[in-house]
């Protein structure tokens, strides 16, 4: 059960909630489920956002199935753990690649519209978690408020987060603290 309008935290999965394989200054998925490791704080920061009553919802890119190099069983598989582990409500994932000119891969916002309809989310009260600039870009496109979670990756970032952070725990702090700012300008409204 939901709220019409509620707001939201999506979350990329690589880097953000699960620690990413890095070669040559670019993240990568890990290719199997046994890889999956999740990054330090991520529990306790999802369970704050869920506390605070933000729908957790994670939007992914994993061209590799497109691409051949990964199966999209291993990439459930992944979602299946991740499920598990934290409070998620909801993975959207785009399985194309850059060449497919999909709707959904970011940075274009296809997933984040699809779960804002489903979802009933508030867009402009949501905020938009990702390491790389494309999840930055598909959040400012649908109004979100965005944090990077700076690794320092070897690819520039076009677009200005509104927040960096070198954690998702870090990034939850400042994104409870955002919260409790809307909280109070909806209440002297």
């Amino acid at each position: 059960q939901f709220l019409a309008r509620q707001p939201a935290v999506i979350l990329d999965r690589d880097g953000v909630l699960n620690r990413a394989i890095v070669r040559h200054g670019k993240p990568y998925p890990p290719p199997t489920v046994e890889d999956v490791e999740l990054l330090p704080g991520v529990v306790e920061a999802c369970a704050a956002l869920r506390q605070a009553r933000f729908l957790l919802i994670v939007a992914t890119n994993q061209p590799d199935v497109a691409l051949g190099s990964q199966r999209q069983a291993v990439v459930e598989a992944i979602h299946a753990v991740l499920r598990a582990r934290l409070p998620l409500d909801d993975i959207r994932v785009c399985y194309h690649s850059e060449a497919d000119g999909c709707p959904c891969r970011k940075p274009r916002p296809g997933l984040l519209l699809q779960a804002a309809q489903e979802w009933g989310v508030d867009l402009r009260g949501s905020f938009m978690v990702g390491d790389r600039w494309k999840d930055i870009e598909a959040g400012g496109r649908v109004g979100c408020k965005t944090v990077l979670i700076d690794y320092g990756y070897a690819e520039d970032c076009p677009s200005q987060p509104d927040h960096r952070a070198r954690s998702l725990a870090e990034a939850s702090e400042w994104i409870l603290t955002q919260g409790a700012v809307l909280t109070t300008r909806e209440a002297q409204t």
